[in-house]
């Protein structure tokens, strides 16, 4: 069932309504609502990985226990006992002289009122309720808007929060794109949006009329360099794991793989032998998880497809091909592509990945630089002095040393990207500064010594040299 269009000002009303009348929840509050999120979760679990199971076409429900409930109540508990200390008002210092005549200062964090929140359908439930975890743990209310692309998990979400959830602290609101672009313009207190940078700049326009904050998690080409220094057995070993994850399709997925050049065969034999290890079988296995729809699956193959009619070299993990049917596939590596082949142009977001050779690190280096800032880095190896230098002359969303996506894990730490990958964070107390509105509160003293001072109309003949004489570089 889709939203009517119409009825999203009202349902955006009620909440803005509700705000006014308690627009500054307790921590008591706060982790009620965030409570009540938790046991629907916890109880309905069953029926939201049924629904993830059925929209994939095959994914697996133990891995969107793990993927999408586990790593959604993660994010909820972890604001709920943390609510305390955050809320905590910030003592600063007033300036002199006031500091010393009894002035006092704070920033306190007030709640910013109504979020919408845009998910995914990659993961489909976390990327609506780890950043609901910090709207509510900062006092806000929501209204959730699911991807249509996994309609099924849409529609579950949106029956259990109206059965279980009062709509003037978090409703759901379902449909396709028109939706989504009406969703986007209402005059929310801060938006967030995941998904494609393409969408992101549309949904980041829309929010600009209202001039509505936006955190936007997009992605890029992540990139992941294996050092000379590396145990290149276990990056590889890494490498496949993570891109493997949820059938690629993630936001911090390794794009391009960056190998030194007398490791290249090495390199992609291991890589074709743990993914095959990881998957022995293509079709119908229940491990792999399925492109999501036939669009993304023939866009993934046109990748494929175009690097190899331009004669770049594509291995493969398996000896058979991409299944349509069931829109599983192997792990294609392409190798050393032209930039002007389609999977240089374009997020994967499936089971394809580029190698680039190197001699010097500091080719990678400007390769990286050369493209928009991605949402993840991961480097692999054991030279402390090209680490450094990696995470000094690069600029991403976030690094894992020696391993990938698990930064993306983590519930207190910032998730966010930088330039094209995004902006603003969510998760941890950050997430919750993000939701915030934070004030500064200057309290000051009875006694205003600016009047004896000259510093107040009728200024003195003096008061030009008095001001300069405090224009100092000390």
């Amino acid at each position: 069932m889709t939203t009517p269009i119409n009825s999203l000002t009202q349902l955006l009303t009620q909440q803005k309504q509700a705000h006014l009348a308690s627009p500054n929840p307790s921590a008591s509050e706060r982790k009620k609502r965030i409570q009540q999120v938790i046991d629907v979760l916890v109880a309905n679990h069953s029926a939201l990985v049924t629904a993830m199971e059925a929209d994939f076409g095959g994914r697996s429900q133990g891995f969107s226990l793990m993927n999408d409930v586990l790593g959604s109540l993660g994010s909820l508990k972890h604001t709920r006992d943390n609510l305390d200390d955050w809320m905590a008002a910030e003592t600063r210092q007033p300036f002199t002289p006031y500091d010393q005549l009894g002035a006092k200062a704070e920033v306190s964090f007030q709640a910013k009122g109504c979020v919408g929140i845009i998910g995914t359908w990659n993961a489909p439930l976390y990327t609506l309720l780890s950043p609901l975890a910090c709207a509510l743990g900062a006092g806000n209310r929501a209204i959730l808007k699911p991807s249509e692309l996994t309609p099924r998990t849409a529609q579950t979400i949106a029956e259990l929060f109206e059965k279980f959830i009062s709509p003037e602290v978090v409703t759901v609101v379902t449909g396709a794109a028109q939706i989504g672009a009406a969703f986007a313009a209402l005059p929310f207190d801060h938006l967030v949006f995941t998904g494609s940078s393409a969408i992101g700049r549309k949904v980041m326009a829309a929010a600009a009329e209202n001039l509505t904050p936006v955190t936007l998690e997009l992605g890029g080409k992540s990139p992941a360099i294996i050092s000379a220094s590396a145990n290149l057995d276990q990056a590889c070993y890494r490498l496949a794991i993570a891109k493997g994850t949820n059938g690629g399709q993630i936001c911090v997925s390794p794009d391009i793989i960056y190998l030194h050049q007398e490791n290249l065969e090495q390199g992609i034999s291991t890589l074709k032998q743990v993914f095959s290890s990881l998957y022995p079988s293509i079709s119908g296995n229940q491990d792999l998880v399925p492109i999501v729809n036939q669009a993304h699956f023939e866009r993934v193959e046109s990748y494929i497809n175009d690097a190899k009619d331009k004669g770049v070299r594509v291995e493969s993990s398996h000896q058979t091909s991409a299944d349509a049917m069931t829109r599983r596939a192997p792990l294609r590596i392409v190798v050393n592509p032209h930039n002007s082949c389609d999977i240089m142009q374009h997020e994967i977001f499936g089971l394809a990945v580029v190698i680039k050779t190197y001699s010097e690190i500091d080719e990678v280096i400007s390769d990286i630089n050369s493209r928009d800032n991605p949402l993840a880095l991961y480097y692999f190896g054991e030279n402390s002095t090209e680490q450094a230098k990696v995470l000094g002359l690069t600029r991403s969303g976030g690094v894992t040393i020696n391993d990938a996506l698990m930064h993306a894990a983590m519930h207190d730490a910032p998730f966010g990207g930088t330039g094209a990958s995004g902006m603003g964070h969510y998760h941890g107390k950050e997430g919750f500064l993000q939701f915030s509105h934070m004030k500064t509160v200057l309290t000051m003293p009875d006694y205003d010594p600016r009047a004896e001072w000259g510093m107040l109309p009728p200024y003195h003949e003096g008061f030009k040299a008095v001001m300069e004489s405090q224009v100092t570089a000390d």
